[in-house]
């Protein structure tokens, strides 16, 4: 019976999602200046940093070797229907803002003072890319809009990388980035760190970020389209029905989260004929800890500090305001897994990470 408890012992420790075990995280540098992470030898990421108004990590593998976010628009393939093939903008993970800048870019209703001939200086939206406003003008109805919006894209470029390190269990990449107006100015700089690791039995990126006022002054504007955000694997989003669901620390769920602050959401659901999860964790640090999170039931997920009218008009307007020289600082660790928000032990997870 003793020899029989042991193994019972063993193997609950195996399943245990949170244990510590040895890994090798490498990273190399590809063929068009990004770079590719690995676990074990098994791909776990990669980082792209010239095919896109910003960076984004495409693709991303779980612990079990499926992809862990939509594949659109870097790629089509069959199980993603025509309306998961929305929002081109929503690449891997990604962070962007419909509008950081020397002011917030006009509102719809103010839109007399940004005509289609006009450009908008000193700042813009680093969220939508061309192809998003490419798709309004196609809809007659849309195209006015279209035009009017082309002029606020901005981008968020790659400058360089002062850090691209393999350390036996972690891996990790130091970034400099320029965020640019239509016109090729700068107006904020940020930096950036992602450390690819492992988790017990769940891969893990944490997405570090310091936005620097290196310019002047900026204004993050209160907007919902903002954040660091994850398109999620197509069969996973809740309006599949395929059994997708969405859970956050305070235990609202589904389309209940949207909005809401919360110290972590979970996204679950059926992906290759498993039954996996992502969880983004929000540290106590980051900016307006506890975040609210722009999570929706067709498969978008971010986490978003700077809305808060946009989501709820009760509440008082939420840009801010960034002084010259200062830094604002978003911290995240992103935890892919297997089985629901229980099985991960996300609740755990977060408590370790916190502190």
């Amino acid at each position: 019976m003793p020899r029989t408890l042991a193994w019972v012992g063993l193997l609950l420790a195996a399943l245990d999602p949170l244990e510590a075990a040895d890994h090798a995280v490498t990273l190399e540098r590809t063929a068009t200046g990004g770079v590719s992470v690995s676990v074990d030898g098994k791909p776990f990421a990669g980082y792209v940093v010239d095919q896109a108004n910003k960076p984004y990590i495409w693709p991303v593998h779980g612990p079990t070797g499926r992809q862990m976010t939509r594949a659109y628009p870097m790629r089509d393939v069959p199980e993603e229907t025509p309306q998961q093939r929305d929002h081109p903008h929503h690449r891997g993970i990604t962070f962007g803002s419909e509008s950081i800048g020397l002011e917030p870019w006009p509102t719809e209703v103010k839109w007399d003072r940004l005509t289609g001939d006009e450009a908008y200086d000193g700042g813009g939206d680093t969220w939508h890319e061309r192809a998003t406003f490419e798709e309004f003008l196609k809809n007659p109805e849309a195209a006015v809009n279209g035009k009017r919006r082309m002029p606020t894209l901005a981008s968020i470029r790659h400058r360089e990388f002062t850090e691209l390190q393999s350390d036996g269990d972690k891996a990790v990449i130091v970034e400099t980035l320029d965020h640019v107006d239509h016109a090729g100015k700068r107006f904020l700089s940020e930096e950036r760190r992602l450390t690819f690791h492992v988790v017990g039995r769940m891969w893990a990126i944490d997405f570090d970020q310091d936005f620097v006022a290196s310019e002047g002054a900026v204004v993050f504007a209160d907007r919902k389209d903002a954040g660091l955000f994850i398109r999620v694997p197509a069969s996973m989003a809740v309006d599949s029905r395929l059994g997708g669901r969405i859970v956050n620390s305070n235990g609202l769920v589904d389309a209940d989260a949207w909005s809401k602050p919360a110290d972590w959401v979970d996204y679950h659901g059926p992906v290759g004929g498993e039954h996996l999860g992502v969880a983004i964790l929000n540290h106590p640090s980051s900016f307006r800890h506890p975040t609210r999170w722009h999570v929706r039931t067709y498969g978008l997920f971010a986490a978003n500090p700077f809305a808060s009218r946009q989501y709820d008009k009760s509440l008082p307007g939420g840009d801010h305001l960034l002084k010259a020289g200062d830094r604002l600082k978003l911290r995240h660790r992103i935890l892919f897994h297997e089985g629901d928000e229980k099985a991960a032990k996300i609740a755990e997870a977060y408590e370790a990470y916190a502190r």
